[in-house]
């Protein structure tokens, strides 16, 4: 145990051992806190998609990657009529509302998209809207109007009618300068537009509610995909998700094997010779064609794919290369004087085998942890990843499939990719760095 500690101590010596173990405890904090912040069925539902982003922009870049080059894009602004005051006016057997939802409008660039979701409250007759644009300059453009029976979205961004009258889509046509100088390259007219809600109501009763939502261009750290979702939730998830691969992965091939090699060292006969038969009839066997088969034609699932990978990491090379570290331990006295007071063969296995070729099964064990990682991801880029979980692959495997690269939506790939590297880089210096601690042979290095 001493020398453990010990050793555990000479990781200060290394720079890259405390910065490696840094970037460890980075990927750990952040998966504890994922964990706590998103429940684990909160998270699938969210990946799922749905009604849960209709607020967020599609395709928005992370806001950081637009001030870090003096832009100045728009982010989503969400009015609320339960923010404005509404002007009512009675009449025998209704109301008229006037709901204004204004909002100061000051970037350069046009906004995304434009769409208001209206809910109808208390009332069984369909009352009749009509959707009025109130631009800064005291224009005003009618933009439609009907009758509404039950929650509705308006996407006005998607009115050809409307696109046809102003000549170009609605959220450049409505917030246009008419005094910009080039037709086909128009400015933004800044100040506050608002849409004004003329709503007339069939009874005392009931009432409307609305949200205007000016889409962004722009939008959180990670930015959004192309069903609107925040990868953020996927860039978080696709941490724990990672590190419990990659760490289940690693200790089911390298402690399995180092047990199963001493075992066959152990007894010798008929069961050293079975190992070493199934270990050189599973090197010849191709880990990733056989996973992608598994895919393919059975599931998907990353849990059992991480039950393939282990049933095929156990076998594998490391099995001989412990083995011969292990003869001529079974050969030391302290083993003789084992046998000579009684101890059993599990307690010579374990306790008195196992522990002497440690030093260098956890050197190993750490660099294994991101080839698993690596692995999952690759998988998912391939198509067979989880179909339920966010992953860091999944999210480029949808990047893939959506040409991000070719549209120009580098943060979709870099994302991922720089927490990919984030982790080999940080297991692979820790990795180094024990190595020389623990193997006499590297400490002069």
């Amino acid at each position: 145990m001493r020398r453990w500690l010990e050793g555990l101590k000479q990781l200060r010596r290394y720079p890259s051992a405390v910065l490696g173990m840094l970037l460890i405890l980075f990927l750990v904090g952040l998966s504890v806190y994922t964990v706590v912040a998103i429940p684990y069925s909160q998270a699938l539902d969210l990946w799922r998609g749905g009604d849960h982003w209709r607020m967020h922009p599609v395709n928005a870049s992370p806001v950081w990657a637009d001030r870090l080059r003096g832009g100045d894009l728009p982010e989503t602004q969400i009015i609320s009529s339960d923010e404005v005051t509404a002007r009512v006016q009675e009449f025998p057997g209704g109301r008229r509302l006037q709901i204004p939802l204004g909002f100061d409008y000051q970037s350069s660039a046009f906004p995304s998209e434009l769409n208001l979701f209206l809910r109808v409250h208390d009332t069984e007759r369909p009352p009749f809207v009509r959707f009025i644009w109130q631009a800064p300059d005291g224009s005003e453009q009618v933009i439609g109007g009907r009758r509404v029976a039950r929650d509705e979205r308006v996407s006005i961004s998607q009115d050809w009618g409307l696109e046809r009258r102003l000549g170009h889509v609605p959220h450049v046509g409505l917030m246009m300068d008419p005094g910009s100088g080039n037709p086909s390259q128009p400015e933004v007219l800044t100040g506050i537009h608002t849409m004004l809600l003329d709503v007339v109501m069939f009874d005392e009763a009931g009432s409307v509610s609305a949200d205007l939502v000016v889409y962004g261009r722009v939008h959180g750290i990670a930015g959004t995909d192309h069903q609107r979702r925040d990868l953020m939730v996927a860039l978080m998830w696709g941490t724990p998700v990672a590190l419990a691969f990659g760490l289940i992965a690693a200790v089911g091939t390298t402690v399995t094997t180092l047990v199963i090699a001493a075992m066959g060292v152990w007894f010798r006969g008929w069961v050293d010779a079975t190992i070493q038969r199934l270990t050189e009839v599973n090197m010849i066997l191709p880990m990733l064609p056989i996973l992608v088969m598994v895919g393919t034609l059975y599931s998907t699932s990353i849990w059992l794919m991480l039950g393939v990978v282990v049933a095929l990491g156990i076998f594998s090379a490391g099995i001989k290369m412990y083995r011969a570290m292990l003869l001529p331990i079974r050969e030391a006295p302290y083993i003789e004087a084992a046998k000579a007071y009684g101890a059993g063969d599990a307690r010579i296995i374990l306790r008195y085998m196992v522990p002497r070729v440690l030093p260098v099964l956890i050197p190993t064990f750490v660099t294994l942890i991101p080839t698993f990682v690596f692995l999952e991801a690759s998988l998912a880029v391939l198509g067979l990843g989880d179909p339920v979980l966010p992953t860091w692959g999944k999210v480029l495997n949808d990047a893939q499939e959506q040409s991000a690269l070719y549209n120009g939506f580098y943060y979709w790939v870099v994302s991922p990719a720089a927490l990919l590297m984030l982790t080999g880089l940080g297991f692979a210096m820790l990795g180094f760095a024990l190595d020389r601690v623990f193997n006499p042979r590297l400490r002069s290095l």
